[in-house]
């Protein structure tokens, strides 16, 4: 009867950490912590969770706190458990700001993140994937001053195919890289790379426009997208998209051949294929093909099975592609290497 009593009490003590088996927590968790500046929403995800993607499925909104799902340095999370679930409250700490109209957007800046923005900065504000048939309409620089090959900031271009409605304010872009499918060839889009930003000074036929910005030299040729609200979403609640969610990183920027930590890769599934914002998906390195020198056929080989990498965050969609910046990364990974549903 003893060991029967005993063996009851240690299965109550048990049902916290069995009642939800696809949460698990960070074995070193701590029961309460203090938001800092400089904290981001899959960092503290991390010292409570072994997958920070859980978040949601742990998170308790309390509902009479302001804005309950951002998170501000000097509130206090704290790891309880309800109906034998672990649960996260919020405490919210002290608040050093007015919520008046004008203060409000100075407010949600103030909110941790999600996911480290200094590196995304670019890709959220600006148009990144474009149509052939937005390039090709888009206004060029049909020349530059004083007959330069390429021009940068404080220069001036010419630029003809301006529409006086749009405004005076456009960025320049180089759409000079294609986004193919590699299981379908279908051609996804193209990668508008950002050069640099222009005022026009002159509205015509042909359009004076002063480089107030450069991130690359401006060439004949380069296209023009007016500037559009700079205002993006900087929080990317963490969820997975469906199990049978597949698809490839077929490109990586600035032209590195091997992928870390917080760099931006672009994914061949977009919108059309239901993949969203805060989608985590795991990472696998794309199997090495080898020869079989055991084989009788001296040209047998075989395909080695894919390795997992890491775990990467979409934060930006297009209707065919995505865009994904590496959380973690276990192992180099490269351009071809697989993405799937968390795990």
């Amino acid at each position: 009867m003893r060991r029967f009593f005993i063996s009851c009490l240690f299965v109550l003590l048990s049902l916290p950490l069995l009642a939800k088996a696809d949460v698990a927590l960070n074995p070193d968790h701590p029961q309460r912590y203090v938001v800092v500046k400089g904290d981001t929403l899959w960092d503290i995800s991390g010292l409570f969770l072994k997958y920070p993607w859980h978040w949601p499925d742990i998170w308790h909104v309390n509902h009479q706190i302001e804005n309950p799902h951002l998170i501000y340095p000097g509130d206090v999370l704290t790891l309880v458990y309800r109906d034998g679930k672990p649960v996260l409250e919020l405490t919210r700490g002290p608040v050093t700001y007015k919520m008046s109209p004008e203060m409000r957007e100075t407010a949600l800046q103030q909110a941790i993140p999600t996911i480290p923005l200094d590196a995304l900065r670019p890709f959220l504000s600006r148009p990144n994937v474009v149509g052939a048939e937005v390039l090709e309409a888009a206004p060029y620089v049909v020349a530059s001053s004083e007959e330069r090959l390429i021009s940068g900031a404080g220069d001036k271009v010419y630029v003809r195919g301006i529409n006086a409605e749009e405004g005076k304010h456009y960025s320049i872009f180089r759409g000079d890289k294609v986004y193919q499918d590699p299981e379908t060839d279908e051609i996804l889009g193209y990668e508008a790379i950002y050069v640099a930003d222009a005022w026009l000074s002159v509205i015509a036929d042909i359009s004076t426009a002063e480089l107030s910005e450069t991130s690359r030299e401006v060439l004949i040729g380069d296209r023009l997208l007016p500037v559009v609200d700079d205002q993006y979403e900087a929080n990317f609640y963490p969820h997975l998209p469906g199990d049978s969610f597949a698809g490839h990183i077929i490109s990586v920027f600035d032209g590195v051949s091997q992928v870390g930590q917080y760099q931006v890769v672009v994914l061949n599934r977009g919108e059309r294929e239901g993949l969203e914002v805060g989608h985590a998906l795991s990472v696998y390195q794309a199997g090495d093909v080898v020869r079989d020198t055991v084989s009788a056929d001296p040209k047998d080989s075989v395909t080695l099975p894919d390795e997992y990498a890491g775990v990467a965050l979409v934060f930006k969609t297009f209707e065919k592609v995505s865009y994904a910046i590496v959380m973690k990364a276990n192992r180099a990974i490269h351009v071809g290497d697989r993405v799937s549903a968390a795990n």
